[in-house]
């Protein structure tokens, strides 16, 4: 009997890794106390995909991203967006 997978091998996107790569950073406790972080595209990531990912971020209701000098984006929520 022959055991043959009917999955197919799928390709993470440079927007898919850079969300990861920010809920991962965002999910730190110590960030989960500030509740606000500051982030950088990473070069390996696409600015397209990058760019997409932070408009995708700041229509979130209760999300506040703001653009920092040299690039780095702040995102904060709660109680940070209030202050």
């Amino acid at each position: 009997m022959s055991l043959r997978s009917t999955a197919t091998p799928s390709t993470t996107t440079s927007y898919e890794l850079a969300g990861r790569r920010l809920q991962a950073l965002i999910a730190a406790p110590s960030v989960q106390k500030r509740m606000a972080v500051t982030v950088s595209r990473l070069e390996h990531e696409a600015e397209e995909d990058w760019q997409r990912l932070i408009d995708d971020i700041s229509e979130t209701d209760g999300v506040m991203v703001e653009s920092l000098q040299g690039g780095a984006i702040k995102i904060g929520w709660k109680q940070y967006c209030d202050g």
